[in-house]
C-alpha cells in the first residue's frame, strides 16, 4: 500500500478511540499521576489527528494516531493502565 486512505484513518480513529476510552477507566491507582499524564498526551495526539484529518492531511493524522496508540500501548505494558485486551493493546 502506498497511500493512507480515509477509510484506514477512520478505522484507526475507531480503534484508538476505543482503547483510549478503556484506558481512561483503568488507570492503576499506584500510578495515578503518571496515568493522568499519559491520558493527557494521548488526548492531545488524538486532537491533533482530528485537526489533520479535517484538513485532509491523512499522513499527519495517521502519524498522530500512531503516537496516541503508542502511548496507550506503553501504558498498558508498564501496567499504568490495567487492561488485558490484546485486540486493542500490545498485552498478553
Amino acid at each position: 500500500m502506498k497511500e493512507i486512505t480515509k477509510e484506514k484513518i477512520e478505522k484507526y480513529f475507531s480503534i484508538t478511540g476505543e482503547a483510549y476510552e478503556m484506558a481512561k477507566g483503568k488507570v492503576n491507582p499506584e500510578f495515578k499521576e503518571v496515568g493522568l499524564d499519559f491520558l493527557d498526551m494521548i488526548s492531545r495526539y488524538i486532537s491533533d489527528a482530528k485537526h489533520f484529518f479535517s484538513k485532509d492531511d491523512y499522513v499527519n493524522a495517521f502519524a498522530a494516531l500512531n503516537y496516541a496508540h503508542g502511548w496507550l500501548d506503553a501504558g498498558a505494558r508498564a501496567r499504568i493502565f490495567l487492561v488485558n485486551d490484546s485486540r486493542l493493546f500490545t498485552v498478553d
